[in-house]
This record gives structure tokens, sequence and C-alpha cells, in this order.
């Protein structure tokens, strides 16, 4: 069985910064693109980044420039590096197989709030 689970997450101050990570089990994401996603209060669900199993990425253009997504095959785990961050990030923050190998359910998430 495949899971995922998301860490990192907490309260930081407009500006601020933080590292999420996304940690794989059952199913080795070497080959496979790595996406984050984030739902805000009251809001669907948003793709953030992604990160292609050749090692390039994409992003959304609400983080272009302030957030980084990293991959670390030996340990089975995704990065997200998020600076400068602004109200307008406050979300859960989800990783998940891009495509049809979707892992469902989803994880927990981790909760990013960004608030002075």
């Amino acid at each position: 069985q495949v899971q995922l689970v998301e860490a990192g997450g907490g309260l930081v101050q407009p500006g601020g910064s933080l590292r999420l990570s996304c940690a794989v089990s059952g199913r080795s994401l070497s080959s496979y693109a790595m996406g984050w996603y984030r739902r805000a209060p009251g809001k669907e669900r948003e793709f953030v980044a992604v990160t292609w199993s050749g090692g390039s990425a994409d992003y959304a253009d609400s983080v272009k420039g302030r957030f980084t997504i990293s991959r670390d095959n030996a340990r089975n785990t995704v990065y997200l590096q998020m600076n400068s961050l602004k109200p307008e990030d406050t979300a859960i923050y989800y990783c998940n197989f891009r495509g049809v190998f979707e892992v469902r359910p989803w994880g927990q998430g981790t909760q990013v709030t960004v608030s002075s």
C-alpha cells in the first residue's frame, strides 16, 4: 500500500520561509512525476508544483520564483522550499503522484499558516 506523509508546516510570518517534506512508502518515486498541491479555506485543491522524473520542475504562476520543489530519490522524499511567504499561501499542503498514478486516499497534508 502506497502512503504519503507530509510534514514541515507551521505558523510563519509574512516574508518567512518553510520547507515541507513528503515521505513516500510502498512505491519508489524515482520513475514518477510528483506534485505538491494545496487547499485553502473555502477553496478547491489547487496545483502548486511538480517535479518530473527527469528532474525538471514546473510551478503555478502564484508561486513561481518563491517556491522550489525538489526530490531525493534515495530517500523517496519530495520537498517544497517556500520562501517569501504571503498570507494567501495559507492552506493545507499535500503531495501526490501525478495523473493516473495518483494515490487515493490522499495523505493528511500539512497545515501552513502565514500570519503576523
